[in-house]
This record gives C-alpha cells, structure tokens and sequence, in this order.
C-alpha cells in the first residue's frame, strides 16, 4: 500500500470526513489514524478539529509524543480550528495543548460569541499557506482563538477587534477557520498545504 499524502490525526473530531474529502478534491490521499509511526512518516499531519479543547487534547494525546518528534524533525503539520488551538499551550477553555507554539488561547473578548460565519483575511506578512489569498473570505465558527506571540501570525480578521486566522512558524502552521467549508478559497488553502508539504 502506498503511503498517504495526509494523516489526519483521529481523536473523535466531527469533522474529519468533510476534512478528508476537502483534502482528496485537492488531489491527496489521506488516512485516518491514530497509529504514532504513521502520524511520524507521513508527508503531512493535520490536526483537524471540533469541540472543546480538553477533550481534544485528552483524545490527542495517543499522538501526541509523535506530534512533537515531528516539530523537532521539522516534518510538516497543520492544526485546524480547535487543532490549530492544540498547537498551543494553555487555553481558557480547559485543558492544555501540545506546546510547540508559544501563546496562550483566550475566550474572544466580542459582542457575538462565538463567531459564526464568513470573514475576509488580512495578511499580516508573506505566507505559503496563504499565497493569493489576501482578502479571501473564509468560515469561522469558533469561541476561542490563539493569541501567539510576535511572528507567528500570517493573518488576521476582525470581529470586535483583531483574531489571528492563521500563524506560520517553519513545519508547523494552523488556520483558525475551516478551509473545508470555505469554497473555493479552502480549496487553494488546501492545494498550498499540500504544495508545501511536497516541497518541505
């Protein structure tokens, strides 16, 4: 069997079968898995996630030793959503991620909690997961958003003040919206993650 383009790390998100078959329309294969050698090898891991990050994090954790050998190898991963939130220390929510990008996660401080629905990204500087992307509108639907420190942020959108949409720091990278669900933009998302990946 030929080795996967994506390993989408399993954990019970609910969205790991519309994440996949994003991931596919963009010309990958993907496994889901919670197997550590697999989530080590493959070309790319995806964090993909819903919910509540305690639960993440105590689903995550049968990973979570290859999640971090894979930063220090510089092997290529992305969190999305809640598993963009994973990638970071401690949240407000509960619980506590994976710590390989410094920040904490805060509950959004907005009249409209959560925040549902389309926003236009702002890139904040050059980014490879972004690339042709600078004001795209993308979907959102979430309560809690990382609040990295200096460097990390490659775009923001704003909702009562400004929430980092996705950081970048060498093979890790995370988007706080759900490029399966943000058309056609998503879709170029996905096709550079992938491109990235290859080229890593």
């Amino acid at each position: 069997m030929n080795r996967p383009d994506v390993v989408l790390c399993d954990y019970g998100a609910g969205n790991l079968r519309s994440v996949s078959a994003a991931f596919a329309r963009a010309g990958a294969t993907t496994v889901v898995s919670t197997d550590p050698a697999e989530v080590l090898e493959a070309p790319l891991a995806v964090i993909a996630g819903v919910g509540h990050v305690e639960s993440a994090a105590r689903g995550l954790q049968q990973v979570a030793a290859a999640l971090r050998e894979r930063a220090a190898r510089e092997r290529p991963t992305l969190g999305i959503c809640v598993g963009m939130q994973l990638l970071f220390d401690e949240s407000e929510e509960g619980g506590r991620g994976l710590g390989l990008l410094r920040g904490p996660v805060r509950r959004l401080r907005a009249r409209r909690v959560p925040h549902m629905g389309w926003n236009s990204l702002e890139l904040r500087r050059e980014s490879v997961l972004l690339e042709g992307l600078d004001e795209a509108d993308v979907y959102f639907a979430h309560s809690y958003a990382a609040e990295p420190t200096n460097g990390l942020a490659v775009a923001e959108v704003e909702h009562d003040g400004r929430i980092v949409a996705a950081v970048e720091q060498h093979a890790l990278a995370g988007v706080q919206f759900h490029p399966e669900r943000s058309g056609s933009a998503g879709a170029r998302v996905l096709e550079n993650v992938l491109r990235w990946s290859r080229n890593a």
